[in-house]
């Protein structure tokens, strides 16, 4: 198989060299790497075009999560797309090799991998981390609904590999989003009945120290994605996997005896459920408090109604029978 690896970017400068240098250092080599990037300040162009990769530039007020992705994905020759973030590296030289292997089951159309916390993350994060990438294999198909609710289209653009003709056939992610896409796309694959696989030996080294406000304005955009692609609620609703999550890290930080930080889970508790509900009714908010709430305020300046798009879910007949419950 031939790895189309897309990498959006800005401001990328600091990241580059070590990104590029493990992904060409891989047991099995991408066929290119594109860096589709929105107009940097620094030098991520010429870092970029140095170190051998197929550039693309949209303008930054255009940037969108799923629709530059997709106008990159249209642009790619690999057999196989792996979508990264900048700021994440692959954990070991055999990350491409592991990402695509799942894809030997014809019947597997996405594979994510693993992301593991930078060694200097705080505590509340490297929990996170590993609460939400556990080292288990999982594949999913809408036969496992019951099993895991929500969870179910749990998937991360961060590291990420997608049959592109599959992705195509789709119709790639919904555009314009304001975030979530990777989770659209997983849902789209499966509801069309395709597996999803998690595959933990696919690793990257990848995550942030939000703060409290930076914790609800991307919570604010995870809850404005899921209302703007409100089928996905047919399924399961989210809060039910919110809850989980912080009650999972009470737990540890009870279990560890580490109280200082609890009331630093509380903030983040309280940011995260206050940002996602106001997201989630963002209909009944003015522009101008979108835009301060979200971490992407640029996405407000283009939106038009119009242009959103209810995904259409259609169902293998084998499925059917399942998205009843």
């Amino acid at each position: 198989m031939k790895i189309s690896v897309i990498l959006p970017t800005l401001n990328a400068e600091k990241y580059l060299v070590k990104l590029i240098g493990k992904l060409q250092e891989q047991t099995v080599r991408p066929h290119e790497i594109i860096v589709v990037d929105s107009r940097s300040d620094d030098g991520t162009l010429l870092m970029s075009k140095r170190l051998g990769t197929r550039v693309m530039s949209v303008e930054r007020k255009d940037f969108d999560h799923g629709g530059t992705r997709n106008l990159a994905a249209q642009k790619a020759t690999g057999d196989v797309i792996v979508f990264m973030t900048q700021d994440a590296v692959p954990h070991h030289e055999r990350f491409l090799e592991e990402i695509i292997a799942p894809f030997a089951d014809t019947r597997v159309a996405a594979v994510c991998g693993r992301q593991i916390a930078r060694s200097d993350s705080n505590v509340l994060e490297q929990m996170t981390r590993d609460i939400n990438y556990p080292e288990l294999y999982i594949h999913k198909t809408l036969a496992d609904l019951d099993r895991f609710g929500i969870k179910l289209f749990f998937f991360t653009n961060v590291c990420s590999a997608i049959r592109r003709d599959t992705f195509l056939q789709l119709g790639g992610f919904p555009a314009p989003i304001i975030l979530n896409e990777d989770m659209m796309i997983a849902a789209k694959c499966i509801t069309n009945g395709y597996a999803v696989v998690y595959n933990p030996r696919a690793s990257v080294i990848h995550s942030h120290d939000y703060s409290l406000k930076k914790q609800f304005k991307r919570n604010f955009d995870i809850g404005v994605s899921m209302r703007m692609n409100e089928w996905i609620f047919q399924y399961a609703r989210a809060e039910k996997e919110g809850g989980r999550l912080v009650k999972e890290q009470l737990g540890r930080l009870w279990k560890q005896g580490d109280w200082k930080w609890i009331p630093k889970w509380i903030g983040e508790a309280a940011a995260k459920y206050a940002g996602y509900r106001l997201g989630v009714s963002y209909k009944k908010l003015p522009v101008m408090f979108r835009r301060r709430f979200s971490m992407h305020p640029g996405f407000w300046s283009n939106y038009d109604k119009s242009q959103i798009v209810r995904e259409p879910v259609i169902f293998k007949a084998e499925a059917q029978s399942v998205s009843n419950h």
